[in-house]
């Protein structure tokens, strides 16, 4: 074990000690911003993160803000049909620290701290142990969007907050499908999410996920008992990619969100293509969470 951690240590040295400029006496240290995403091939979708990107700018005109994607098959993808780099976060960061960048705080868009937010954490944390002239003076690491459970009642504050007009028509259900992690058990934040819901707008909101329970048929199960008749049907995720073009709203598959719904009955469904990264409330709120990681 000691081994492997000096290997590593010595691989984020070997990375980290490009020729960094020198900061001058007197010099204000230089300060960056890492959003990190799961990342998206669909192009249309890319509004979910830009915008998260660009916002971020904007409330901190201080720092240099960057983006880097956590999925290598989506980074190839992208490379491969349009050419375009997106850098991983070890890339980004060691970019960052050959530039002389002194302060980083580096903010995920995951909704779960899962396995993907793991891997990130363990790259900060292996980075902030790094001393002398290859460290950063300062790193820090914010959180998803549900990592506690005060965060996943701000994220079923805003969902209300979100779908105010279609919550005002009687029998009017909104289904929601997340990501998931069927293999960790941040999994878990979906069912408080959906009991802040439950507590908040009873009978109204229905969560499930692609990857693990609840899936569409146990939310079917649950929809059947209320009143309900009409349904919308939208993506709880950053962006509204292959998920939810795909898994959630092709009119061709027969395996589809859209279509189980129908095969159960429900005429009356409204799908929105709209990632959670596209709607200025959630943009607002990862900001605020980002202003909280910038002053601790």
């Amino acid at each position: 074990m000691k081994n492997v951690k000096m290997v590593v240590f010595l691989l984020l040295v070997c990375f980290f000690g490009f020729a960094r400029p020198v900061q001058a006496s007197g010099e204000t240290e230089k300060k960056a911003i890492l959003v990190v995403s799961f990342g998206t091939s669909v192009q249309r979708a890319e509004k979910g993160i830009t915008n998260l990107v660009d916002e971020a700018q904007k409330a901190f005109p201080g720092c240099e803000v960057r983006l880097a994607y956590t999925s290598n098959i989506i980074r190839k993808k992208i490379a491969e049909e349009r050419k375009l780099f997106v850098p991983t976060p070890f890339e980004a960061l060691a970019a960052l620290a050959d530039e002389g960048y002194g302060r980083v705080y580096v903010m995920p868009t995951h909704i779960i701290p899962g396995v993907e937010y793991e891997d990130l954490k363990s790259l900060t944390d292996a980075v902030s142990l790094v001393k002398g002239k290859y460290s950063f003076s300062d790193i820090r690491l914010g959180g998803p969007f549900m990592v506690t459970i005060q965060r996943c009642e701000q994220v079923a504050d805003t969902l209300i907050k979100k779908f105010a007009k279609e919550l005002a028509q009687d029998k009017t259900a909104i289904v929601l499908m997340g990501h998931g992690s069927s293999e960790h058990p941040s999994h878990a934040l979906y069912s408080q999410l959906q009991m802040f819901l439950n507590q908040k707008a009873p009978s109204r909101f229905f969560i499930g996920t692609v990857e693990a329970a609840p899936v569409i048929s146990d939310v079917v199960r649950v929809l059947k008992k209320t009143e309900n008749n009409r349904v919308i049907l939208s993506p709880l995720m950053v962006v509204a990619g292959d998920h939810a073009i795909n898994d959630m709203a092709d009119s061709l598959d027969e395996a589809s969100w859209l279509n189980i719904l129908k095969s159960a009955g429900y005429r009356n469904i409204s799908v929105r293509q709209e990632g959670l990264g596209e709607d200025l409330l959630f943009v607002s709120l990862f900001i605020d969470n980002l202003k909280k990681l910038l002053q601790e």
